[in-house]
Parts: structure tokens; C-alpha cells; sequence
């Protein structure tokens, strides 16, 4: 990944719905989602929501296959490995130390230590 592809990757999360509907579309992995459902959860109009999407399609971070009648939407989770990854790669000068706030930080609460299950 370089800066351009990158900048492309934000500028397309730098916006409340499409931020919204990607990180819906993370939390309904490897499911996906149904445009008219993910419309529904974001209390967007159809139309509206179908711009959000291509621009995130266009920059790698979901995927569409249609079912049937439906167009089922996923996220790229390879496209956001790739993009944090970038933001990391050179972490803390080579310090693993240093980066273990950040790496615990970057675990999702469903990887969270056992001592949290009863």
C-alpha cells in the first residue's frame, strides 16, 4: 500500500454514513449485509445509501455479491488488515515493547482476555 491508495482509504471513511455503514458491515462478518437492510440500520434512504457504498467499494473496503434478489454487502476485512498494517509498519522504531499498548488496544472486545469470561 502506498500514501495515495492509502489517503483514498480515509477519504472514503471520512464521512458519518459511510463510516457507520462499514464499521455495521465489520460487526456483521462473514454474514454481510443486504443493502436494504444495512439501509434500514442506518436510517438512510436506498438511493442514498447506494452512493456511500460505491464509494467505498471504489476504494477496496466492501465487497458485493448478489443473492438472489439482494445485493449482499461485506466488509474488506483484507483491505482494512492492509490499511492498519501501513499505519504500523514501522511502530516504535523496531521497539515491540512500545507497541504493545497499541496492538492490545487494536484486539476487538470478542478476543479479550478469558478472565472476562465467567
Amino acid at each position: 500500500m502506498d500514501n495515495t491508495t492509502a489517503i483514498d482509504i480515509f477519504s472514503a471513511l471520512a464521512q458519518n454514513t459511510r463510516l457507520d455503514a462499514f464499521r455495521l458491515l465489520v460487526q456483521h462478518e462473514p454474514e454481510g449485509l443486504a443493502a436494504g437492510e444495512l439501509a434500514r440500520h442506518l436510517d438512510v434512504p436506498h438511493n442514498t445509501l447506494s452512493a456511500h457504498l460505491s464509494v467505498l467499494s471504489r476504494a477496496g473496503l466492501v465487497v458485493s455479491q448478489r443473492q438472489s434478489r439482494s445485493i449482499i454487502y461485506r466488509a474488506s476485512l483484507d483491505r482494512m488488515q492492509a490499511t492498519l498494517a501501513f499505519l504500523v509498519h514501522d511502530c516504535c522504531a523496531g521497539r515491540p515493547e512500545l507497541c504493545a499498548p497499541l496492538l492490545e488496544a487494536l484486539q476487538p472486545e470478542c478476543c479479550s482476555d478469558e478472565k472476562d469470561v465467567p
